[in-house]
């Protein structure tokens, strides 16, 4: 069996119900919930987009919000200041652009404020279900661990290396289970190494035992 195969039916059967853990209810939430995930757990996001989506649900009402609301809103969140103002500036532009629908090009996407790369393929995967592969921290720190990418990649590199790694109808898939496995077991500074199902080739293992 290639790796790549022992790889992912591995993480299915140890995760067969991983999934997006934001919370959200239109695609516009989703897209406000990605921008404010950056640098912070799921957990504090979907605990601060509670409130904040109760008082401006869609695009049209968040653009017109005060923004020192906005940032009481999400105060517990770093780098709130900044995140406030680009939710504010990408409600504004896609009302002002694209009639407040949230547009499903990468190009157009990525034009929105505090929208980057990997922001744009998790709401291209999740919504639009266009093959994408994600790469946030744990996805690349598990690349490199299991020696798909190597220590020194950026995390644009590891996303074409596992672009390459893993067939293009698991991509989306993928992106969900390593997620889970870097949460679950292969944390970055306490990594269970005990009994993992990939101790052959993990590089960290490796590391430990020299």
């Amino acid at each position: 069996m290639k790796r790549s195969e022992y790889i992912y039916q591995t993480l299915e059967r140890m995760y067969p119900d991983a999934h997006c853990q934001l919370n959200y209810g239109s695609d516009f939430q989703l897209a406000v919930a990605v921008l404010l995930s950056a640098q912070t757990t799921d957990v504090s996001v979907n605990r601060v987009t509670e409130k904040l989506f109760a008082c401006y649900p869609d695009a049209e009402s968040l653009a017109e919000a005060p923004l020192s609301h906005l940032e009481e809103l999400i105060h517990e969140l770093g780098l709130f200041r900044s995140k406030a103002a680009n939710i504010k500036k990408m409600a504004q532009q896609i009302v002002q652009r694209f009639d407040g629908r949230l547009p499903s090009d990468p190009k157009e996407l990525t034009s929105l404020p505090g929208i980057g790369v990997k922001c744009a393929n998790v709401i291209l995967a999740e919504i639009y279900h266009v093959p994408a592969f994600p790469v946030d921290t744990h996805v690349s720190r598990i690349s490199r661990r299991l020696a798909i990418a190597d220590k020194d990649d950026s995390l644009a590199e590891a996303e074409r290396k596992l672009r390459e790694y893993f067939p293009r109808e698991r991509w989306i898939r993928m992106h969900h289970l390593l997620i889970f496995f870097g949460r679950d077991r292969c944390s970055a500074r306490k990594p269970q190494c005990e009994d993992c199902p990939f101790n052959d080739f993990c590089t960290e293992r490796k590391q430990q035992l020299n």
